[in-house]
Protein backbone atom coordinates (compact mmCIF):
# COMPACT_ATOMS: atom_id res chain seq x y z
CA UNK A 1 0.00 0.00 0.00
CA UNK A 2 1.20 3.64 -0.96
CA UNK A 3 0.91 6.58 0.96
CA UNK A 4 -2.13 7.97 -1.76
CA UNK A 5 -3.89 4.24 -1.47
CA UNK A 6 -5.55 2.92 0.71
CA UNK A 7 -6.57 -0.95 0.75
CA UNK A 8 -9.73 -1.74 2.41
CA UNK A 9 -12.23 -4.78 3.82
CA UNK A 10 -15.71 -4.94 2.85
CA UNK A 11 -16.06 -4.51 6.93
CA UNK A 12 -17.06 -1.08 8.21
CA UNK A 13 -14.54 1.85 9.33
CA UNK A 14 -13.38 4.26 11.98
CA UNK A 15 -12.19 7.33 9.85
CA UNK A 16 -10.49 9.73 12.25
CA UNK A 17 -9.67 12.42 10.23
CA UNK A 18 -7.63 15.50 11.20
CA UNK A 19 -8.97 19.16 9.66
CA UNK A 20 -6.97 21.83 9.26
CA UNK A 21 -4.18 21.81 6.75
CA UNK A 22 -5.55 18.15 5.73
CA UNK A 23 -9.49 19.04 4.46
CA UNK A 24 -9.41 22.48 4.88
CA UNK A 25 -6.46 25.64 4.53
CA UNK A 26 -4.72 24.95 7.26
CA UNK A 27 -5.59 28.55 10.13
CA UNK A 28 -7.86 30.04 7.18
CA UNK A 29 -10.94 30.47 9.72
CA UNK A 30 -9.05 33.11 10.95
CA UNK A 31 -6.30 34.22 8.56
CA UNK A 32 -7.71 38.03 9.16
CA UNK A 33 -8.33 38.57 6.09
CA UNK A 34 -11.51 36.43 4.86
CA UNK A 35 -11.79 34.35 8.01
CA UNK A 36 -13.36 31.79 6.20
CA UNK A 37 -12.26 28.41 5.61
CA UNK A 38 -11.75 26.52 2.59
CA UNK A 39 -11.80 22.93 1.06
CA UNK A 40 -8.40 21.54 -0.31
CA UNK A 41 -8.04 19.72 -3.54
CA UNK A 42 -9.83 16.31 -3.16
CA UNK A 43 -11.20 16.91 0.40
CA UNK A 44 -14.64 17.00 -0.78
CA UNK A 45 -14.67 14.29 -3.41
CA UNK A 46 -12.68 12.00 -0.44
CA UNK A 47 -15.25 12.76 1.99
CA UNK A 48 -18.26 12.20 -0.02
CA UNK A 49 -16.93 8.72 -0.47
CA UNK A 50 -16.72 7.62 2.98
CA UNK A 51 -19.59 4.83 2.96
CA UNK A 52 -22.64 6.07 5.22
CA UNK A 53 -22.17 2.69 7.72
CA UNK A 54 -18.46 4.16 9.07
CA UNK A 55 -18.00 6.11 11.55
CA UNK A 56 -16.22 9.43 11.04
CA UNK A 57 -14.20 11.33 13.54
CA UNK A 58 -13.34 14.90 12.78
CA UNK A 59 -9.89 16.06 15.35
CA UNK A 60 -9.51 19.58 15.48
CA UNK A 61 -7.14 21.60 17.27
CA UNK A 62 -9.26 24.93 16.93
CA UNK A 63 -10.77 26.46 20.20
CA UNK A 64 -13.46 24.95 21.62
CA UNK A 65 -15.44 27.66 21.68
CA UNK A 66 -19.26 28.20 20.98
CA UNK A 67 -18.57 30.23 17.51
CA UNK A 68 -15.58 28.80 16.54
CA UNK A 69 -17.36 25.28 16.83
CA UNK A 70 -20.76 26.44 15.31
CA UNK A 71 -18.95 28.20 12.63
CA UNK A 72 -16.86 24.98 12.00
CA UNK A 73 -20.03 23.05 12.15
CA UNK A 74 -22.00 24.86 9.93
CA UNK A 75 -19.16 25.08 7.28
CA UNK A 76 -19.00 21.15 7.00
CA UNK A 77 -23.16 20.51 7.27
CA UNK A 78 -23.39 23.31 4.21
CA UNK A 79 -20.76 21.00 2.11
CA UNK A 80 -23.19 18.04 2.99
CA UNK A 81 -20.20 15.92 4.68
CA UNK A 82 -21.54 13.59 6.99
CA UNK A 83 -19.80 13.01 10.22
CA UNK A 84 -20.60 11.28 13.82
CA UNK A 85 -18.41 13.44 15.71
CA UNK A 86 -15.70 16.35 16.47
CA UNK A 87 -13.20 17.01 19.15
CA UNK A 88 -12.19 20.43 19.47
CA UNK A 89 -9.17 21.57 21.34
CA UNK A 90 -6.74 18.57 20.68
CA UNK A 91 -3.54 18.75 21.40
CA UNK A 92 -1.58 20.00 17.96
CA UNK A 93 1.69 17.53 18.66
CA UNK A 94 1.55 13.69 16.80
CA UNK A 95 -1.75 12.07 16.74
CA UNK A 96 -1.36 8.32 17.70
CA UNK A 97 -3.52 4.80 17.41
CA UNK A 98 -3.14 1.79 18.87
CA UNK A 99 -4.80 -0.84 17.38
CA UNK A 100 -4.68 -4.55 17.34
CA UNK A 101 -4.38 -6.94 14.13
CA UNK A 102 -6.87 -9.62 13.12
CA UNK A 103 -6.29 -13.13 13.77
CA UNK A 104 -6.72 -13.35 9.58
CA UNK A 105 -4.00 -11.06 8.97
CA UNK A 106 -5.90 -7.77 8.46
CA UNK A 107 -4.13 -4.89 9.40
CA UNK A 108 -6.43 -2.87 11.51
CA UNK A 109 -4.31 0.80 11.88
CA UNK A 110 -3.19 2.84 8.91
CA UNK A 111 -1.73 6.41 8.68
CA UNK A 112 -2.02 8.59 5.86
CA UNK A 113 0.20 11.61 6.31
CA UNK A 114 -0.10 14.04 2.87
CA UNK A 115 1.99 17.12 3.10
CA UNK A 116 0.17 20.48 4.91
CA UNK A 117 -2.70 21.66 2.45
CA UNK A 118 -2.01 19.83 -0.18
CA UNK A 119 -5.02 18.08 -0.03
CA UNK A 120 -6.51 14.83 -0.98
CA UNK A 121 -6.69 14.32 -4.70
CA UNK A 122 -4.87 11.80 -5.43
CA UNK A 123 -5.45 9.56 -2.83
CA UNK A 124 -7.70 6.51 -3.37
CA UNK A 125 -9.90 4.31 -1.28
CA UNK A 126 -10.18 0.35 -2.95
CA UNK A 127 -12.50 -1.85 -1.41
CA UNK A 128 -10.41 -5.20 -1.29
CA UNK A 129 -12.91 -8.05 -1.13
CA UNK A 130 -10.19 -10.71 -0.39
CA UNK A 131 -8.86 -8.74 3.28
Amino acid sequence: MSNKELRLSPLGHTWVLDFDGTLVRHNGYKDGITNTDEWLPGALDFLHSIPDEDYVLFLTAREDEPDVRQRTIDFIKAANVRFDDIKFGMPMGERILINDNKPSGLVCSLAVTPERNQGLEEFKVTIDENL
